[in-house]
């Protein structure tokens, strides 16, 4: 059971991890375009 409970909570862990992840993705993004420079328009 200890096994199955730490299992779960890896999971959890690395879920966690993964969506911090997409979304300091999405906001590095958001800062790039923002960012941008406008040469050649």
């Amino acid at each position: 059971m200890k096994k199955l409970l730490l299992v779960a909570l890896a999971a959890a862990g690395v879920a966690f991890a993964k969506k911090k992840m997409d979304e300091g993705k999405a906001e590095q993004a958001l800062w790039a375009e923002a960012t941008d420079s406008v040469e050649g328009r």
